[in-house]
């Protein structure tokens, strides 16, 4: 039977008794208003792990737009219904005041270089409050391997930076963007799009695809990235923040995809009032 856990004290001594028995541990942090692609992580925990643990917290110090903080979908009893269908054994769903005891005035985190391009350009502070909550979660549930999803490039970026310099023995593991049948990588904030956004919101992937492929045909990435803001440029209701192809693991920008093992297209994009990203490997070593 699936256990529900508002108290950093009893998750711990939960998980205490589970590691006791030799039980190994799966940790897979989200901000709830789950959807197929959270269901394909705890999958990606449950076939590789003895228990698998969901956090449910909607982190503000990840927020530098208090609005998208606000209206950011909640829907607790949904998403303990696709947890226990998908075999998850432990939720933890802590309070503001229970992961922030002192307020939200916490320690910063610097990234380097990684917090100063893409999503750390357009949101300053945000891998910050990304940083220490994961280090928070990492710490309380102290998993043998932790699941996040592709869609979050950058922010895997940053947690396979975080677990490596703070020597954290947690497996960070990376798991495959799930995408609607229009294309549209699944996101908690696709439920703020009305019907009509969600298909203006599918030229984001559509126009990623074109672009992946005229690299692919030996164009100049430069010249195919024009090509690629010139068709998103007319979209009603769509304002494209950034279009880049960069090394995978750096976010560095590449100009020849000869430059990295690993190159990925990342975009993202207003739709009406909602932030998207998304992402997909131009080539992928292995």
């Amino acid at each position: 039977m699936m256990k529900i856990f508002n108290r950093i004290a009893e998750l711990r001594h939960n998980l205490d008794l589970e590691r006791k028995k030799g039980h190994s541990i799966g940790l897979v942090p989200t901000m709830g208003a789950l959807h197929h692609g959270h269901a394909q992580l705890i999958k990606s925990s449950v076939e590789s792990c003895d228990l698998t643990v969901c956090s449910i917290f909607v982190n503000p110090t990840q927020f530098n737009n208090s609005e998208d903080l606000i209206n950011y979908p909640k829907r607790q009893e949904a998403d303990e219904r696709l947890l226990a269908e998908e075999g998850c054994d432990v939720i933890f769903a802590p309070s503001v005041e229970e992961m922030y005891p002192n307020g939200q005035q916490v320690l910063n985190m610097g990234f380097g270089f990684l917090e100063t391009v893409l999503e750390g350009e357009f949101r300053p502070g945000h891998f910050s409050g990304v940083g220490v909550v994961v280090a928070k979660l990492l710490n309380m549930v102290q998993p043998d391997k932790a699941f996040f999803g592709q869609k979050d490039l950058q922010q895997l970026a940053v947690i396979k930076k975080l677990v490596h310099d703070l020597n954290i023995p947690s497996e960070i593991v990376s798991v495959q963007t799930i995408r609607e049948p229009s294309g549209l990588a699944m996101s908690s904030r696709n439920l703020r799009l009305s019907e009509v956004e969600k298909k203006i919101a599918t030229n984001l992937y559509k126009t990623m695809q074109k672009l992946k492929a005229e690299v692919l045909d030996g164009i100049a990435i430069v010249q195919a990235l024009n090509h690629a803001k010139a068709d998103l440029t007319d979209l009603d209701s769509f304002s494209l923040e950034y279009l880049e192809v960069v090394n995978s693991d750096t976010m560095q920008h590449v100009d020849d995809i000869k430059m990295a093992e690993n190159v990925s297209i990342c975009a993202a994009a207003h739709v009406g009032e909602v932030r998207i990203i998304d992402n997909i490997y131009l080539k992928q070593h292995g």
